[in-house]
């Protein structure tokens, strides 16, 4: 698995993964490196809406549509920090563009837009991020611990990261590979 970069893909807990943070999860990978990768757990809401984090911020988000959004749990890393994925990528302080079309940014100023209604069209907040150190990540596929899938366009990555109900996540990123999560062995090989 050398010089593979998952930067863009989903990366599909395999059944047997037993991680509580991470077992039938799905993570969008925002960076993979020979340092390391980043990425963002799609599919694990948290009790907690966008309205209450942004009152916790002293934000007022007056945008009823978004107010009732669920604030997702990113990974176990930095748990008490804001990471947003959006689309478009615009012009924030601290944004890592991840595809053409969607990027992650971590600075407030992306919230303060939010909140006045100049922010970006689509948006995942989550609070922490999943993180894996030098080779880890590699190791980890080497073990058949996950499956990546890269999106086949644009509106494949739209879709499962901002349009689909958090429950249909997991399938859906699934059929991207023509595979059923429920019909996945547990010691299935690699994908």
């Amino acid at each position: 698995m050398e010089n593979v970069n998952l930067t863009g893909h989903f990366l599909i807990a395999m059944p047997a993964m037993s991680d509580p943070y991470f077992a039938k999860s799905v993570t969008y990978i925002c960076e993979h490196s020979e340092n390391g990768a980043i990425g963002i757990v799609i599919n694990r809401p948290i009790d907690m809406q966008l309205d209450a984090l942004f009152e916790q911020i002293d934000l007022k988000l007056d945008d009823p549509g978004l107010s009732k959004h669920s604030v997702h749990f990113g990974g176990p890393v930095q748990t008490d920090r804001g990471f947003v994925l959006h689309r478009p990528a615009g012009e924030w302080k601290s944004t890592l563009k991840v595809s053409p079309d969607t990027s992650l940014t971590t600075s407030r100023d992306i919230l303060e837009a939010v909140a006045n209604g100049t922010g970006p069209d689509q948006l995942l907040v989550s609070l922490g991020y999943a993180g894996w150190s030098a080779g880890q990540l590699e190791q980890e596929m080497a073990q058949n611990a996950w499956l990546s899938v890269k999106p086949n366009s644009a509106e494949d990555e739209d879709k499962v990261i901002f349009k689909l109900p958090h429950s249909e996540k997991l399938n859906a990123a699934m059929g991207l590979l023509g595979l059923d999560f429920a019909r996945l062995s547990e010691s299935a090989g690699h994908a």
